[in-house]
């Protein structure tokens, strides 16, 4: 156990540049597992790695799993973390409690198994088997090795009828329908029933959004995909009262499919994790209405600038994957609507 002194924040274990930056934004980590008072060393079973940093990898390489299998060590050797140098976002992890400093407010136990809540673009990592047991063509990434939590970091045991796989998918985008609950909360504590909007709402956040959506009291919920087949998928779940086929980056194209919908709505919560979608998720809201971004591909640039150009009233909010409550809201979501937990278990099975 070392004895210096330690950051709850992890300011300990910048390496560079030192002093001048927060683990996320730092290009290195001191990853060795020796650990501070106030940490929590992890023993690695499983990383996800964030969908748009996964796109961008595996269609930078053309589909070829072992360049990408190269690249993600490559990264985590030569950063001390797994943060796309490109999206600059990572992902989560489950694993098992390995050791516990005696100043760590976590309130963890050796052998625990938990999902990591923060990402991993700032949470230290030593990889240990070359990531033999993966092939490079999926976000789920059995790994051996170890990680760090720091004193300020968040983690959740994982809930023991759910099987790992499943509740490393619902904790990695967690914070989406609980902060997607909250705003639709915000209009019907004021007495409307607001439609939402959701691009990407087959996959794992969005359908999460739509249930969150639909249990805050949405009036209208609108599901946006990209294909024929996830509609008739998310058609058959009945998670959104209207499904439309929309290509998220086409801003007259969106806003027509979801105005034919029942639009504009009054919240449109991107999901998607390609570049391109922010000036039509804004095109797509009403005046006065809210954005939420949650894809990592998102330009705030874009967004902002957008949103002048087109004399748009909306608010914008950025997903910052954390609301108290978040983990046991998706989760208790997965439990209770086996139209979700359908979806989830499909991907699963994909």
């Amino acid at each position: 156990m070392r004895s210096t002194p330690s950051s709850p924040v992890g300011l300990h274990r910048v390496l560079d540049p030192r002093g001048a930056a927060l683990p996320q934004a730092a290009r290195r980590l001191d990853a060795s597992p020796q650990l501070w008072p106030d940490e929590v060393r992890i023993d690695v079973e499983t990383l996800n790695l964030d969908a748009a940093s996964f796109r961008q990898l595996s269609e930078k390489h053309a589909g070829d799993g072992d360049a990408v299998r190269e690249e993600v060590l490559a990264i985590v050797a030569e950063r001390g973390k797994m943060q796309n140098p490109v999206t600059g976002s990572g992902g989560m992890l489950v694993g098992t409690v390995a050791e516990v400093g005696p100043s760590s407010p976590l309130g963890l136990r050796v052998g625990d198994r938990v999902a990591t809540l923060v990402s991993l673009s700032l949470t230290p990592l030593v990889l240990t088997d070359g990531l033999r047991r993966w092939d490079g063509r999926s976000e789920r990434v059995p790994a051996t090795g170890t990680a760090v939590l720091f004193g300020r970091s968040i983690a959740a045991r994982l809930p023991e009828d759910l099987s790992a796989d499943l509740a490393l998918m619902v904790m990695d985008v967690c914070g989406a329908p609980a902060l997607v609950s909250r705003v639709v909360g915000e209009y019907t504590e004021r007495g409307r029933a607001p439609v939402v909007a959701v691009l990407g709402a087959a996959g794992k956040s969005g359908s999460l959004s739509l249930a969150a959506a639909r249990d805050a009291g949405a009036g209208h919920r609108i599901g946006v995909v990209p294909t024929r087949a996830e509609a008739d998928l998310l058609a058959a779940s009945a998670l959104a009262d209207e499904v439309v086929v929309a290509d998220a980056r086409s801003p007259l194209g969106l806003s027509e499919a979801v105005a034919t919908a029942g639009g504009p709505a009054d919240v449109t919560v991107v999901c998607v994790d390609v570049p391109g979608c922010e000036q039509p998720a804004v095109l797509s809201t009403a005046q006065g209405g809210t954005v939420v971004f949650f894809s990592m591909a998102t330009s705030f640039a874009a967004a902002a600038l957008g949103a002048e150009g087109l004399a748009a009233d909306v608010r914008m909010l950025v997903g910052n994957g954390y609301v108290p409550g978040h983990a046991e809201l998706a989760v208790d979501l997965v439990r209770r609507d086996d139209a979700v937990r359908g979806l989830f278990e499909a991907r699963l099975a994909g």
